[in-house]
């Protein structure tokens, strides 16, 4: 899985630095709360008016759909993801395109990584 930072450097990153940057091998527990927080974050971007209400129908379904599919075992978590909030946005983004990416909108990691806890 590509990293979210791709791009910016010319050499592949050293696998230590990589493992110590990754936090899926914890995080990945907390899929259903990643998940949760993104399904109330695009209600929350259609309620604002900064997503439609059909793109949030799109993101939400598709949202359910990946829980299912991890719960179900259907879906392994790529334990080669850097997080678990990359890993569901990798996977929106491959079932949606683009219109994956307008969930992070107003929202940082670190947003997401408190709810999660909080959860």
């Amino acid at each position: 899985m590509e990293k979210m930072w791709a791009g910016r450097f010319e050499k592949q990153l050293d696998d230590t630095a990589n493992d110590f940057n990754s936090s899926i091998r914890v995080d990945s527990k907390m899929f259903k709360q990643d998940i949760c927080g993104s399904v109330a974050h695009a209600n929350m971007l259609a309620a604002k008016g900064i997503i439609s209400a059909q793109e949030k129908d799109m993101i939400v379904e598709a949202l359910c759909e990946i829980s299912q599919d991890i719960e179900s075992g259907k879906l392994p978590i790529d334990m080669q993801s850097e997080d678990i909030h990359m890993f569901v946005e990798a996977q929106l983004t491959s079932r949606i395109g683009d219109l994956g990416k307008k969930l992070h909108t107003a929202r940082s990691r670190i947003d997401q990584v408190a709810l999660d806890i909080r959860l």
